[in-house]
């Protein structure tokens, strides 16, 4: 039996997108920025096809990035919540996730997930490009993620 098989293309200039930016940690926060925007243009997209929201912390996240949905194909969630000494970090973290969570569960456009959840400024930075030989640019990864998941949701719509 035949059957369909659909990917996104990540290469798809035609495609708007929403940016969300928490300022608390923007020492982590603009590394993880600058990541998705050179992904995004690398890919071909232009400058004014590329919005960039910024709120004031994590907690804020999935409010702006619905706000932002209905104008755009799809949202990057940039943040950085660091552990500290009291169960703030716990209460954040689940905020945001499930907040995005209920983003992609109730709407058509993909929303991703681009928030470190570390329990050091070492972790955080390795996973913001900043350390030699880290985890790389999450922000990068969140950028082709989205695009990935426009593309796949063009083509789901075709259907």
């Amino acid at each position: 039996m035949e059957h369909q098989v659909l990917k996104g293309n990540v290469d798809d200039p035609d495609s708007k997108v929403g940016i969300v930016v928490a300022k608390w940690n923007s020492f982590i926060t603009e590394e993880l920025l600058d990541g998705a925007l050179e992904v995004l243009k690398q890919r071909g997209l232009p400058g004014d096809q590329i919005v960039v929201v910024y709120c004031p912390g994590a907690y804020e996240i999935p409010f702006a990035a619905g706000q932002l949905l209905p104008k755009v194909d799809g949202v990057i969630t940039l943040g950085a919540v660091i552990r500290g000494d009291t169960p703030h970090f716990h209460y954040v973290c689940d905020a945001v996730n499930k907040g995005v969570t209920e983003l992609n569960i109730q709407g058509n456009k993909p929303v991703v997930f681009g928030v470190l959840t570390t329990d050091n400024v070492q972790q955080a930075q390795e996973r913001a490009g900043l350390v030699e030989g880290g985890k790389g640019n999450k922000g990068a990864e969140a950028a082709l993620a989205l695009l990935e998941m426009i593309g796949l949701n063009k083509r789901i719509e075709q259907l």
